[in-house]
C-alpha cells in the first residue's frame, strides 16, 4: 500500500500551505482521482508522493517503510510534459534504457515503433513521447504510476490508447494509479474515488 500520512507542503515559511493534514491510501490495483483548481498542489503532491520533493510534514511509506533513497523508485511520476522529463541529447533508445529496458510486449501494447528507436526527443510527437516515457517508467518493480494530466494535450485518439493501456496494466500488474486532471469526467470515468485539491486542505468524496 503507498500510504500518506498527515501530509504537508508549502514553497518555503512565507508561503501558505498548498495542502495540509492530507491522509491518502493507494491499495494495489486501486485507481484514485485527484482534481482540483490550478495552483492548489495537485502537482506537489505527486512529487512529494515519488519523492522528488521531500514533505513539509508527515510522511509517505509504502507497506510501512520509507521510500529508497536510490536505485529504482516503486513509484512513478509521468508528466504532463513529457519533453521535459527526457534528456533531449539522448536518443530514444538510450532513453527507454534509463532504468530498465522495457520488454517488446510492453513496446508493442504501447506502439512504439522501431524506427523511434533511432530518434531524438524533438523528434517524435507529444503523444509519441509520452508512451516513451510510459514505457520507461513500467519497471518490474514499479507498483504505483502517478499520472499527472499525462493526456491533456494530446488528440483523443492518442488519449483513448494510453488510458487503455494504464487501465490493462492496472489490472494484470496490481499496478495503483493516481489520475490528476482538470477534467472531471475523465476522473468519474477512470477511478473509484476522488480527491479534491483545495487551498491549504484536501477533501475526500
Amino acid at each position: 500500500m503507498l500510504e500518506a500520512s498527515s501530509l504537508a507542503y508549502r514553497y518555503g515559511k512565507q508561503h501558505p500551505w498548498l495542502f495540509n493534514e492530507l491522509d491518502l491510501r493507494i491499495t494495489p490495483g486501486e485507481i484514485v482521482g485527484v482534481s482540483g483548481p490550478s495552483g492548489r498542489g495537485k502537482s506537489t503532491l505527486a512529487k512529494v508522493l515519488a519523492g522528488y520533493l521531500p514533505p513539509g510534514k508527515g510522511s509517505v511509506m509504502i507497506d510501512g517503510r520509507p521510500l529508497p533513497a536510490s536505485g529504482h523508485c516503486p513509484v512513478q511520476l509521468l508528466f504532463q510534459h513529457p519533453e521535459l522529463a527526457v534528456n533531449p541529447r539522448w536518443k530514444i533508445s538510450k532513453i527507454l534504457r534509463e532504468a530498465e529496458e522495457p520488454t517488446p510486449v510492453i513496446l508493442q501494447t504501447l506502439g512504439i515503433e522501431s524506427a523511434w528507436l533511432d530518434r531524438y526527443p524533438h523528434e517524435l510527437s507529444g503523444g509519441e513521447l509520452q508512451r516513451v516515457c510510459l514505457a520507461r517508467a513500467l519497471g518490474s518493480s514499479t507498483r504505483y504510476l502517478l499520472c499527472d494530466e499525462i493526456t491533456s494535450m494530446l488528440d483523443a485518439l492518442t488519449q483513448v490508447h494510453i488510458w487503455r493501456v494504464v487501465l490493462n496494466l492496472a489490472r494484470s500488474r496490481r499496478l495503483g494509479v493516481l489520475v490528476i486532471s482538470h477534467d472531471k469526467t475523465l476522473i468519474a470515468r477512470l477511478c473509484s474515488r476522488n480527491i479534491t485539491c483545495l487551498e491549504g486542505a484536501a477533501a475526500l468524496s
